[in-house]
């Protein structure tokens, strides 16, 4: 039986060459760019599987167009741009990319915390900028990290690993989440309310999925209850944090600085926010290491593989997918 499947966006040569082995026909879109939501619904039709983006939003216009596809892979260990009920309803399994990227992501956000901490980025732009006219004692002043207290929101899998590169900083660790974790108090994290976190904590660093009862999760209030001199570091989901809340905060004093990989209408930015010298702001790089890339691809083939064959994927999502038939 002949499989005819879609990747969304072009994504590593080993991935697209697993897919090539196992269907008869791969396309890839052309552009080095997302596509429109048209470009979407024509390219989808007539598919057995898809290999999707967060960049592109699965519900059930999508699958109309797509009638008879046998799956959806997502590229990323988050899965809120897929209509997942929907999906399960129609007996469509789906995918996602987890495990691949968990070291890689808490490493960024380490090097979020850092980057605004230690304002690396401003250095960086003082050195080249030519206003560098030698060492003073008050130049560029930042904060230790070593001693501090580090909150954890989401004990999960990133969570967990971001958790566990402060013990060799010596940094306490509390963390909140909607279940208690063994693993992440087996390294001495002490389980706290959202709030008890967030007025203890010197750096809060954001591990949750984006659903309904996160989005907004942090906007003013839970801002203001932060310490003055403390910092915000999103690696997850940018509507999780109300963007206008922030700048306002990291404008006014609120906080001392925000590391943000993710944005709330990603790729737009809440004006003002690229303004703000406390804020150090990159492009949703968190899995963007080469070997990370390449093993989220060859998970999500893997998976799409198995889905256009009929099967359970490994990394399933909707497991309940089979009662949809």
């Amino acid at each position: 039986m002949s499989t005819n499947v879609y990747v969304t966006r072009r994504i590593p040569d080993e991935s697209i060459r697993m897919l090539e082995d196992a269907c008869d026909v791969v396309d890839v879109n052309p552009h080095d760019r997302a596509l429109t939501r048209t470009e979407f619904l024509e390219a989808v039709q007539g598919r057995d599987g898809l290999l999707c983006l967060l960049t592109e939003t699965v519900d059930d216009e999508v699958l109309d167009a797509a009638a008879g596809v046998k799956g959806v892979a997502n590229y990323a260990v988050g899965f809120n741009n897929i209509d997942v009920d929907a999906c399960t309803r129609r007996g469509i399994p789906v995918s996602n990319t987890p495990d691949v990227l968990t070291d890689t992501t808490a490493d960024l956000a380490w090097a979020l915390m850092f980057s605004v901490a230690r304002r690396i980025v401003e250095g960086d732009r003082y050195v080249r900028d030519g206003k560098f006219k030698g060492w003073g004692p008050l130049m560029l002043l930042g904060d230790d990290l070593t001693g501090k207290t580090l909150g954890i929101v989401g004990g999960g899998r990133i969570g967990m690993a971001t958790a566990a590169r402060a013990v060799g900083f010596s940094m306490p660790v509390l963390y909140t989440s909607r279940n208690r974790h063994e693993d992440i108090e087996a390294i001495g994290a002490q389980y706290r309310s959202l709030d008890d976190l967030l007025q203890a904590s010197d750096f809060v660093s954001i591990h949750v999925p984006l659903m309904s009862e996160t989005t907004h999760l942090i906007g003013p209030r839970e801002l203001n209850l932060m310490k003055s001199t403390a910092y915000l570091i999103n690696t997850a989901r940018g509507p999780i944090v109300d963007e206008k809340a922030l700048v306002s905060a990291l404008r006014n004093g609120i906080i001392a600085g925000a590391g943000l990989d993710v944005f709330e209408r990603e790729p737009e930015l809440e004006p003002g926010l690229a303004d703000l010298d406390n804020a150090v702001i990159v492009p949703h790089v968190g899995s963007g290491t080469v070997a990370t890339r390449i093993k989220m691809g060859n998970k999500a083939a893997i998976n799409l593989i198995a889905m256009v064959k009929g099967e359970e994927p490994p990394d399933c999502v909707n497991p309940e997918w089979k009662q949809g038939r």
